[in-house]
């Protein structure tokens, strides 16, 4: 059920892509106009995460994720009653942003934590290709829909999935393990007993306080973990890293790929169809990346992707063209491979170098910073195309900042739970920390 609710986010936060033509030809909106509703989806789709996991510990995962599903059915069809570009940011901007938010990565990443003890990277990597699969079921089919009936039967369409998975996520979810009598997977067959006054398994200090005082500490826990994660330099290295991915994906290629090979002569639907493809491939690239996650240092899988993104993104300019041919499939082979195949690395280092009790919540801000990455890549590469009538300028800086992120990776020094294996070593989360110091490491909270 984890795995279908990750689904239904990405692919309907990927939907406005193919409503950004259809909404230009309606309501005569600017290209740069459309891409601000869109950036506003992708910052609160990513400042949404540290707060939703703070929430998930105070009133359970379950309770979290229908309301979101339910705020992003309520954001699309709302969608049909608008005439203003107001209305556009309020319900897919707002709406459908807070409501995927609180079922982006940072839940794949309290999943994880909650219910396994070995394999963590596979699996991590294996929800988090739920986001490849919406794009995949969403994008094909939408753009079907707009180019037949209407971009108002495509957001009617979204209304109505994300009110059909409410009841399978009540009846398919639980919490923890311990709500149907299992212990995490991999873990020791007896649980030792907490010391008197210890936090519950997987919440911490800030996790008890939360369940004490309801959702005021829940964001006061989500706050406080930034304000301590941002006091070292690892999570600024992941953190930066982050906002370069967000910017070089979600912003750009998912949100400009369709109207940019528009643009050389190619159809929608076309467009929208090798989109889906990436997200083919992006299944394939991100369970393998969670299984090298289990074997190798995240670092250097890190800097492979990310300059690996980058030769991409710099040839793309002279692929596009009014047919796929050869080269073009290439490159969204190897785009796919390469898009979600951060995540899985960029969690594991979030445990060493955080401890496991952090963990949840400093990756929410860490993908805080790719949302705001991708927005901003939303506005400048809308920008950029209403000033120089093409996409060319945006391709070739995201090629660039990519080979920025692959140096601010590969100078992230985690902790030990990072060496090969260690996201799936059983009993890693009973591991320490490092001290604060100048590998940017925190302390672990009493265990």
């Amino acid at each position: 059920m984890a795995f279908v609710a990750l689904v239904g986010a990405a692919g309907f936060r990927a939907v406005p892509s193919v409503f950004i033509l259809p909404l230009e030809e309606e309501f005569g909106w600017s290209r740069a106009t459309v891409s601000t509703a869109v950036s506003v989806n992708l910052v609160l789709y990513g400042l949404t995460a540290p707060f939703a996991a703070a929430l998930m510990e105070r009133f359970g995962i379950r309770r979290v994720v229908s309301a979101a599903l339910l705020l992003v059915s309520v954001g699309s069809g709302l969608t049909v009653f608008m005439t203003e570009t107001w209305q556009l940011v309020a319900c897919w901007g707002v709406l459908v942003g807070l409501g995927t938010g609180s079922m982006a990565l940072v839940f794949a990443a309290t999943i994880t934590g909650r219910w396994f003890e070995r394999h963590r990277g596979l699996v991590v990597g294996v929800l988090t290709a739920g986001g490849a699969t919406g794009q995949l079921i969403f994008l094909p089919v939408l753009a079907v829909l707009v180019d037949s009936y209407g971009w108002r039967t495509a957001a009617l369409t979204v209304t109505v999935a994300a009110a059909a998975v409410v009841p399978l996520v009540v009846v398919g979810i639980r919490d923890r393990p311990s709500d149907v009598g299992l212990r995490p997977y991999g873990a020791p067959p007896e649980p030792e007993s907490p010391p008197a006054g210890a936090a519950a398994p997987g919440t911490g200090p800030a996790g008890a306080a939360v369940a004490e005082r309801g959702a005021g500490a829940a964001a006061w826990a989500a706050l406080t973990g930034l304000a301590d994660a941002a006091r070292t330099r690892a999570f600024w290295a992941l953190a930066g890293g982050f906002f370069i991915c967000g910017a070089s994906t979600n912003g750009l290629i998912g949100t400009h790929f369709v109207p940019a090979a528009h643009d050389h002569g190619m159809a929608e639907v076309t467009a929208a169809g090798l989109l889906a493809v990436v997200g083919v491939f992006d299944i394939v690239g991100t369970v393998a990346s969670g299984w090298l996650t289990d074997r190798f240092d995240g670092r250097y899988l890190l800097v492979a992707y990310y300059a690996l993104r980058g030769l991409g993104l710099a040839g793309l300019p002279v692929l596009l063209g009014p047919e796929p041919h050869p080269s073009m499939i290439v490159f969204i082979v190897v785009y796919g491979l390469d898009w979600v195949a951060t995540v899985p690395p960029t969690i594991a280092l979030c445990r060493s170098v955080f401890g496991p009790q952090r963990a949840a919540v400093v990756f929410g801000w860490v993908f805080a910073s790719h949302q705001l990455g991708a927005a901003a890549a939303a506005v400048a590469a809308g920008w950029v195309r209403g000033a120089t009538g093409s996409y060319t300028v945006a391709w070739y800086g995201a090629a660039f900042l990519c080979l920025v992120a692959a140096f601010l990776s590969a100078g992230i020094r985690p902790g030990p739970a990072a060496a090969p294996g260690g996201s799936g070593t059983p009993g890693d989360s009973a591991r320490p920390a490092p001290r604060t110091g100048a590998d940017g490491a925190l302390p672990a909270p009493a265990a």
